[in-house]
């Protein structure tokens, strides 16, 4: 018989303004959209069936709120580790306005002046990983985009720049896990955006909320 092993699942937070911007949101304790709210909640069904034995999340707002509309709220501690990259100077800034000062600035690479450097958010990713590889269960982590990707590099033993190539997209869900025994960390799953709701079809909901000619067409 296959033994079957404790499996760590992150979710990332619902939109938020500066999500759909591009501007670097690490410290800037932004609220949800109401398209961030709608996805929040679709995690809900997403992980609905799956027991955890602990739920954290970052205390940044946007994080502990996708984990209250996950259905999550009630139960979950609170780890300040878990929270965005701090981006110090660039903080609000995008890539692209970064690159006309820096053109070969690259973040999992070189961090952010006045902010963390990549070994900075590894030693944090770190102490996570030995958090949650102490739990006899299931895990469930809400925390944001960027320090997501650090802590997969970590789970599975790789330098902190190799997170520049797992993209995180919002309300996403990926998991973490093992291959045939606890000394074979894996990423078993990446980026599942199955339950989030396009733009458009958002957009279509929240009207229905107030307009019941448009709920009645949603519901057809």
């Amino acid at each position: 018989m296959s033994e079957t092993f404790p499996v760590v699942y992150l979710a990332r937070h619902g939109e938020t303004a500066w999500t759909l911007t591009g501007q670097h949101t690490g410290r800037t304790d932004l609220p949800l959209t109401e398209r961030g709210e709608l996805n929040a909640r679709r995690l809900a069904e997403r992980l609905s069936g799956i027991e955890f034995a602990k739920v954290f999340t970052s205390p940044l707002r946007r994080a502990m709120r996708t984990c209250e509309l996950a259905g999550f709220g009630a139960v979950a501690a609170t780890d300040p580790d878990l929270v965005e990259w701090d981006y110090g100077q660039y903080e609000g800034r995008r890539t692209v306005d970064i690159h006309r000062e820096r053109p070969d600035w690259q973040l999992f690479r070189d961090g952010c002046p006045g902010g963390e450097s990549p070994l900075d958010v590894a030693a944090r990713a770190d102490r996570v990983v030995r958090r949650v590889r102490a739990v006899a269960g299931n895990v469930l982590l809400f925390s944001s985009g960027h320090f997501l990707r650090v802590l997969a590099t970590r789970w599975v033993g790789i330098e902190p720049i190799n997170g520049r190539f797992l993209v995180l997209s919002t309300a996403s869900l990926s998991t973490l896990g093992y291959e045939n025994s606890l000394s074979q960390p894996a990423i078993r799953l990446w980026n599942d955006t199955q339950h989030v709701l396009p733009n458009g079809q958002a957009s279509i909901i929240n009207q229905a909320r107030t307009d019941p000619f448009t709920a009645d067409e949603v519901t057809r």
